[in-house]
């Protein structure tokens, strides 16, 4: 507990709904302390019809920034004054930043899964990611990989309603970058063994292994992961998840979604502080090094 707070600090928010399970107050806290930084970062819980109304109460009050989880990820965009290019690209904004009352819209999300790969060691430079999901976090580390330099994405989900918002991110990727993206159904399952089995990196970036889909994968059939493919997944609770399990059957290296949760928040922390967060003194500091 800081005991030093006084009437220098600022506020730095999380919008979201539910929000109350996050770990990244508890987290960006602990960073804050570490740093002699004068931020303090809580949780809000806003709905989307709250959304508006929580943005102007930012510029009001003055908050450095804001963190944005779902469902607000997308719409809040509308709300900002500048987006970087890659928010353009992915259409969803999860970090805001208030500079003397201009409000610019980043994504760290996709930023935070990348550098997770290269902190464990994984090389995905260059080389074929096949990538399941179509909501915010796939659509950030869809981006994020192929500006970053990803040379191939095979891209899965089923044909719900944000499957043609995928393809449409493909289709931008494909016309700004020089990463190759192909969206596929996810019902096909032949077309999904034929992308791993030319793949480096397999990763779940949707919310099937985590409550009230726990047990759950959506890969079933073991003999599609061969050894020398790393399988990575966003999920952080539980932090082995049915795929991770299945992964780990087959020889594969795996990575939950801690890495991912830590490395966007150090990017986010830099946005506002400017400051690069001692990322190895919070794992220790929550528990991660178990």
């Amino acid at each position: 507990m800081r005991e030093n707070i006084d009437g220098h600090f600022l506020l730095i928010g999380l919008m979201a709904y539910p929000i109350r399970h996050s770990l990244s107050p508890k987290m960006q806290n602990i960073l804050y302390s570490k740093l002699d930084v004068p931020y303090v970062y809580l949780a809000f819980e806003v709905t989307q019809d709250k959304l508006e109304d929580a943005v102007k109460g930012m510029r009001a009050l003055g908050l450095r920034g804001s963190a944005v989880s779902m469902p607000n990820k997308q719409l809040v965009c509308q709300f900002l004054d500048k987006l970087t290019p890659a928010v353009e690209m992915i259409g969803a904004c999860n970090t805001i930043s208030n500079d003397d009352g201009v409000l610019t819209g980043y994504n760290t999300d996709g930023m935070g899964y990348m550098r997770s790969l290269k902190e464990a060691g994984v090389d995905v430079i260059g080389k074929k990611m096949t990538l399941i999901g179509a909501g915010g976090a796939a659509s950030a580390i869809a981006v994020q990989a192929a500006l970053d330099g990803v040379k191939e994405l095979a891209i899965f989900n089923q044909k719900d309603d944000c499957y043609d918002k995928i393809v449409e991110i493909a289709k931008r990727i494909n016309e700004k970058t020089k990463c190759k993206a192909t969206v596929y159904d996810l019902a096909d399952q032949d077309q999904l063994r034929k992308a791993l089995s030319g793949s480096t990196v397999l990763c779940n970036a949707t919310g099937v292994g985590m409550k009230p889909l726990e047990g759950q994968s959506l890969i079933t059939d073991p003999s599609m992961l061969r050894k020398e493919l790393v399988v990575s997944d966003c999920i952080y609770s539980p932090r082995k998840t049915k795929l991770l399990e299945i992964a780990e059957s087959q020889g594969c290296k795996t990575l939950n979604g801690i890495g991912m949760m830590l490395w966007q928040g150090h990017a986010q922390i830099k946005i506002w502080t400017g400051q690069d967060a001692p990322i190895d003194y919070v794992k220790e500091k929550m528990g991660f090094n178990d």
